[in-house]
């Protein structure tokens, strides 16, 4: 993708993998908008980086979804770039899952409903700009799943199988459609504490931006990338090794 010059909207911009990418992409010469759930959080980003815009949306909530489209398509109307990078992440025992189901839907709501709902809100928008680009974010679980996170493997799966739909729709007309599957990444998902073993932040940013640069539709990092060629007996096999390592503790 052109990596300078796009006028940019990140979800879930306001700290880990999205506040990484809005840095670089502000540093090579990009507007850049970033929305997230806690507007005194987005204000203190404001002060640390002037040239980032900021938006207060709760991305679970639809309203808030058309609401965001309607601002930034107004305040912004060269937008070309759409980047679904929100996420959250519960580990979740499924004979133990005795919360709420609200508890549960929002992670259905934020990491499917929601890319869906803006990519469908801003496509018609975007395919409008020179050099559109949509980029969704969603993990290398998408493919071997973490059985320790049930409910995020599944829901990135959707946006997995969401995004290659969304590329073939799209083939024949001037829009890219790219798709970045991180590792484990050390970054506050799911909790404070519970990525510290996970890839460092910075360098997997910077290698997802020089991957961005090369034309690449599937990004991925550490191994990622390799397990979408995983037959489907391979896949199984997988996650059943990596539970029974994250059982062990190994």
């Amino acid at each position: 993708m052109k990596i300078s010059g796009n006028t940019i909207l990140i979800t879930g911009g306001g700290s880990g993998i999205g506040l990484a990418l809005a840095e670089r992409f502000v540093q090579a010469g990009n507007t850049v908008i970033i929305c997230g759930r806690h507007a005194d959080k987005l204000q203190e980003l404001k002060e640390r980086y002037p040239d980032i815009h900021t938006v207060a949306c709760d991305l679970s909530v639809e309203s808030h979804r058309l609401e965001l489209f309607r601002n930034v398509t107004s305040e912004f109307p060269g937008l070309n770039v759409l980047i679904n990078n929100a996420g959250i992440q519960q580990r979740v025992h499924l004979l133990e899952a005795e919360k709420e189901w609200e508890y549960y839907r929002q992670e259905i709501s934020i990491n499917v409903d929601a890319p869906i709902h803006l990519t469908l809100l801003f496509m018609p928008h975007l395919l409008k700009q020179p050099d559109p680009v949509i980029i969704n974010v969603t993990s290398g679980l998408s493919i071997t799943p973490g059985a320790w996170v049930p409910i995020y493997s599944s829901t990135k799966a959707a946006l997995h199988s969401f995004t290659v739909s969304l590329r073939i729709q799209l083939a024949k007309s001037n829009a890219k459609v790219i798709e970045v599957l991180p590792p484990a990444v050390n970054t506050d998902l799911g909790g404070a504490g519970l990525h510290t073993f996970g890839a460092p932040l910075d360098e997997f940013a910077d290698s997802v931006f020089r991957d961005l640069q090369t034309g690449k539709e599937e990004i991925g990092y550490g191994g990622t990338e390799e397990r979408l060629h995983l037959s489907a007996i391979q896949a199984r096999e997988t996650a059943a090794r990596m539970y029974d390592g994250f059982r062990s503790g190994t």
